[in-house]
């Protein structure tokens, strides 16, 4: 009936309105995060409840729902929009005589395909054998199991036979070579530091166009594509501002609502340069109908790892797909709160230059710069 998909396993997705404002958007990003796992999407399966079901999730109506999609199509995976527990995951299972995964493991699965360097890569693993340590009793064995596949990728199938004594001592190891290798970042901004070389991360919500950002202000090449989780490691390169010379200019990995508490513990490391930045650029997708709601997304994992006080600057980008003109804007008492560009086109950023050089050297003592000119007056007001 369904052609395979080369790129990987056919799965259902499934998807439960608790009456959440943004359950739509979380719908859409499902479709995104499976796409860019490899996945072909043979059905979707929708529900209402109050709240989730002990045993299965959903009610035992729906999963005989999913049972007949998954029956008719031949299904191999069912990938849930939520978080399951370890008992909802195998009782459904046996209900759907499938391989059932959540939306934490499906994340987890893309950081796996996506990460590129050493300590990425260590990082991935630790939020999977964390994640997998609690379901490595499945409670049926019948289903072939060998090949791996979405939600398996990273540390594989091995860790899944393998008891909890053992990927308890694989978690103090990684947790020591990321502790190493975070202490070696530290000392290395220490130094930026003593040499006061002023710092800027780009944060936001995956997406929304950072690495693109990255890519045009510092002609850096960092891989950006039109996907969920493009970037997963921090780049840093050196940018020039006028008045003020190098600065370091970091690309972080994107957020997303409902980021896996684990990933944002393991990524914790990579994540300090956020918090020890003079200044955060939080990138934003002006033209998605959901900024709002993603802007909270970024303010919430945000203030978890403690980055919340660093001072921000919003960077709305994608003007290019909304028609509005590149500008900056402030607050009654003149101070610059927000910036209007595209990076795609290139559209405001001799703008985003000048409003990070007015920034950076706000509360600097003129004898410290030399320079005494007056910041940029173009302005924005962003409507939608």
């Amino acid at each position: 009936m369904f052609e395979r998909h080369a790129g990987g396993e056919r799965v259902i997705l499934v998807s439960v309105d608790f009456g959440e404002p943004d359950f739509e958007e979380t719908v859409a990003e499902l479709r995104l995060l499976a796409r860019g796992a490899g996945l072909e999407i043979l059905g979707e399966v929708r529900g209402r409840r109050s709240r989730p079901d002990a045993a299965l999730f959903v009610g035992s109506g729906k999963a005989d729902e999913i049972a007949a999609l998954v029956l008719a199509t031949d299904a191999d995976v069912v990938i849930f929009n939520h978080e399951l527990s370890p008992a909802q995951e195998r009782n459904l299972e046996r209900r759907l005589q499938r391989r059932v995964i959540d939306r934490t493991s499906l994340i987890l699965d893309i950081f796996a395909r996506r990460a590129q360097s050493a300590e990425g890569k260590l990082q991935v693993e630790l939020a999977q054998l964390e994640h997998l340590s609690t379901r490595l009793v499945r409670g049926w064995t019948h289903l072939e199991r060998q090949r791996g596949g979405v939600g398996m990728r990273g540390p594989g199938e091995k860790q899944l036979e393998t008891d909890r004594r053992l990927i308890g001592v694989r978690v103090k190891a990684l947790r020591e070579r990321l502790a190493r290798l975070g202490k070696q970042r530290r000392t290395q901004r220490r130094a930026r530091t003593r040499q006061q070389v002023l710092s800027i991360a780009l944060v936001g919500y995956t997406n929304a166009g950072k690495s693109t950002l990255f890519n045009a202000l510092t002609r850096a090449g960092t891989y950006a594509a039109d996907q969920l989780f493009a970037t997963l490691d921090t780049t840093t390169r050196r940018l020039y501002l006028p008045k003020l010379g190098e600065v370091v200019l970091s690309d972080t990995v994107g957020f997303i609502t409902r980021l896996p508490h684990d990933l944002v513990a393991a990524f914790r490391a990579t994540l300090e340069a956020t918090t020890e930045a003079d200044l955060l650029l939080h990138v934003i997708d002006a033209a998605n109908p959901a900024r709002e709601r993603q802007i909270e997304a970024v303010e919430r994992v945000l203030k978890e790892i403690g980055a919340d006080a660093v001072r921000q600057l919003r960077v709305y980008n994608k003007l290019d797909l909304t028609g509005l003109a590149p500008g900056v804007g402030r607050d009654e008492y003149g101070k610059l709160h927000s910036v209007y560009v595209s990076a795609q086109t290139g559209a405001g950023l001799g703008i985003l230059r000048e409003a990070l050089t007015e920034i950076l050297l706000e509360g600097r003592a003129p004898a410290e710069t030399g320079h005494t000119d007056a910041p940029p007056t173009h302005t924005t007001d962003f409507t939608t």
